[in-house]
């Protein structure tokens, strides 16, 4: 499994430098122009291509062959394309929202990757599982992983984040996957960790190049599908509450991001400065401050997954009880520290419309 990891992070890493002339070549730069984006220079953006080919070769090097692995491949390539695509030519949300689907979809019949079970919450109940029906088991699989391919997109914000996070992440469901005999999900973790690991020393700040949608859609895409092949199926009490703390940075961030921007009257998918990492920024931790935050919170999330599969049910639910009250102490103070934030750029800006007045007046008395 070690040589998996080696042949990913070094495919990355070497051919990383020659996406990023690709880039400029092609024209795929990141241009800051609002608020939102936290870089100050023009950046290539098309980097997750050096990612899927280190993750491809090394899957293909070590992976056994399977009709989940070609199903899950079929699916990854379809996001892969429209990433770059998008990437260069900024595609409309609906047509990605479309596109995200029927990749999922792949997955599901090409690759026969469903979640079809769920543990049964009442536990004087003889029956431990809930088999789901069909339309029901197809439908919430499109959902999953529809969802956790944007969650990734949506913490992409900050050099070197989504990588990190989802390096992170893969090493969770790795372990567990080995610690359940799933070697074949463990290769494609080692894989997807590798070759994060190998694209990081250049998209950490300052970065030289970001993974754009093409890394992070992979990514998340990758994750979600992995996610549910072993860790969702492996443990009879647990199994619902082990991918959603592994994956629960990007998750949660993205569906508070979601009931935010629905309660503002907005699309769920329009971009904001609300994100997670936004609100640590903005109380005043720099980037790289704030990206080793969140790879902190997202480990210890991995290690309580770890543990409520290996320790017992109740030693992990009060980790969990203690993760999810630092996570809501953490959003009440960032909610807090972007109200002010925002209210500053409204003080900012009626003093500046000030100023144009005053000039426009001065310039008008000159005239006369």
């Amino acid at each position: 499994m070690i040589f998996a990891f080696i042949v990913s992070f070094a495919f990355t890493f070497a051919t990383t430098p020659l996406v990023r002339r690709f880039a400029f070549k092609i024209g795929a730069i990141d241009i800051p122009k609002d608020n939102r984006r936290m870089h100050k220079k023009p950046t290539p953006r098309i980097g997750g291509l050096a990612i899927i080919f280190g993750f491809t070769v090394a899957t293909l090097c070590f992976a056994q062959p399977s009709r989940q692995l070609y199903g899950t491949l079929a699916g990854a390539a379809i996001i892969a394309v429209m990433g770059v695509i998008d990437d260069c030519k900024n595609l409309p949300a609906k047509l990605k929202f479309v596109i995200q689907i029927i990749a999922a979809l792949v997955v599901v019949f090409a690759g026969d990757i469903k979640i079809d079970v769920f543990t049964n919450p009442n536990f004087l109940s003889d029956n431990p599982y809930w088999v789901l029906p069909e339309w029901l088991s197809v439908t919430l699989t499109v959902i999953w992983i529809v969802f956790i391919t944007n969650a990734v997109n949506f913490i992409d914000g900050l050099d070197g984040l989504a990588a990190g996070v989802s390096a992170i992440m893969s090493i969770s469901l790795v372990f567990i996957s080995i610690r359940v005999g799933e070697y074949s999900i463990a290769i494609l973790g080692i894989a997807l960790m590798g070759s994060c690991f190998g694209f990081l020393p250049f998209n950490f700040n300052p970065a030289k190049i970001f993974m754009g949608d093409t890394g992070s859609t992979f990514l998340g895409f990758m994750l979600a599908t992995l996610s549910i092949q072993g860790v969702f199926k492996s443990y009879a009490v647990i199994s619902f509450a082990v991918p959603l703390l592994i994956l629960g940075l990007p998750l949660f961030d993205a569906l508070f991001a979601m009931i935010r921007r629905i309660l503002r009257g907005q699309s769920p998918m329009t971009a904001d400065r609300g994100h997670l990492h936004h609100r640590l920024v903005d109380m005043g931790f720099s980037q790289k401050q704030t990206v080793f935050i969140l790879y902190a919170i997202s480990g210890v999330l991995g290690i309580t997954a770890v543990l409520l599969a290996e320790s017992g049910v109740l030693r992990a639910l009060l980790l969990v009880i203690c993760v999810l009250i630092l996570l809501l102490i953490g959003s009440m103070l960032g909610k807090n520290s972007y109200v002010h934030q925002h209210q500053d750029n409204r003080n900012l800006t009626d003093d500046n419309e000030i100023d144009v007045e005053e000039v426009s007046d001065k310039k008008g008395n000159e005239d006369k």
